[in-house]
């Protein structure tokens, strides 16, 4: 790891201009300092901004909630009301690593990671994602990676929260400049899926401040991943789902897929079929059908595929009961 100068913002909009040109930010650290230390990153200036105002609130205003980015997965998950009200993101949550490492861990930092995809972090590997010329995924073991890929690269969106907060059709508040964007949650990721370099669509000075859901009573939503260990594992496919039952019928659900695609994988012509239909397997197996259409899996990732389709069922199984 190569020696760094270490500055702590104050504001926001001081953390974008110390940041420029020559630094990143730190927040828990976690994936960051793991990428200094495989050489993936050589940052002159990290710039802390663990202590910016209002970045550590979980606060509730009607039927909108406002998570900040410095909330740590541990308070999220452990959060009565928020759990309550939105169950999947808590599940979400407590999916992620250790608890020693959601205890650090902040809900800003899991939605910008990085790919973990193993051919990027390897230390002798230059792969098209680290400034190379091929994507040694394709042709090689792509156990870990997407189905789909609108790029080279096969590389997966890594991060848990995405996927639920896609499907609750979440809003990302973004510090850029002098200025604060808000985005919805597919906005953030949607570069990945046009360009093989690119992990989100996060320029270099983009500080991601908050997350805004919406929480209409009614809504339930859950959260469900399939791993190789039962914990402290990263997903091999994962679920989220969010929706309403009104009258037996299933009212405004979306279900996004994760560990599939660079981005997370939200079908809208499922969303529409699911509408007004009873929450029957037959249904969510013809859901399954849409939301997979047009998969790659090859020898080493087809298991993908059923264990997709049983998360889906199971997911909108979970909504209705």
């Amino acid at each position: 790891m190569k020696s760094f100068t270490y500055a702590t913002a104050r504001s926001p909009e001081s953390a974008v201009e110390l940041v420029r040109d020559r630094g990143r930010f730190i927040a828990g650290g976690i994936d960051l300092l793991g990428e200094m230390k495989d050489g993936l990153a050589a940052p002159a200036l990290l710039v802390n901004v663990k202590s910016l105002p209002a970045t550590r609130d979980i606060a509730r205003d009607g039927d909108r909630w406002t998570i900040g980015a410095n909330v740590t997965l541990a308070q999220l998950a452990a959060h009565t009301a928020l759990r309550e009200s939105l169950p999947g993101l808590a599940e979400a949550a407590d999916e992620v690593g250790s608890p020693q490492m959601r205890n650090v861990a902040t809900v800003g930092g899991n939605l910008a990671q990085h790919s973990r995809c193993w051919y990027y972090r390897h230390p002798d590997v230059n792969c098209l994602k680290n400034s190379g010329r091929r994507c040694y995924a394709r042709g090689g073991n792509t156990k870990y990676h997407s189905l789909f890929s609108g790029c080279l690269c096969l590389s997966p969106c890594a991060s848990n929260l995405a996927m639920i907060l896609s499907a609750l059709d979440a809003k990302i508040v973004v510090q850029r400049g002098a200025k604060t964007v808000t985005m919805p949650i597919a906005k953030l990721y949607d570069s990945a899926w046009r360009e093989a370099r690119a992990h989100n669509s996060l320029e270099k000075d983009d500080l991601i401040l908050r997350v805004e859901v919406q929480a209409t009573r009614g809504v339930r939503s859950t959260y469900l991943q399939m791993a190789e260990k039962a914990a402290f594992d990263w997903a091999l496919v994962s679920c989220a789902a969010a929706g309403r039952i009104e009258g037996g019928k299933l009212r405004g659900v979306r279900v996004a897929l994760g560990a599939v695609a660079p981005i997370p994988w939200l079908v809208e012509e499922a969303n529409e079929y699911l509408e007004g239909r009873e929450p029957t397997d037959e249904t969510a197996t013809r859901a399954a059908d849409i939301i997979l259409r047009g998969a790659e899996p090859d020898a080493h990732n087809a298991y993908k595929i059923p264990l997709a389709r049983a998360l889906i069922r199971r997911s909108l199984a979970r909504l209705a009961t």
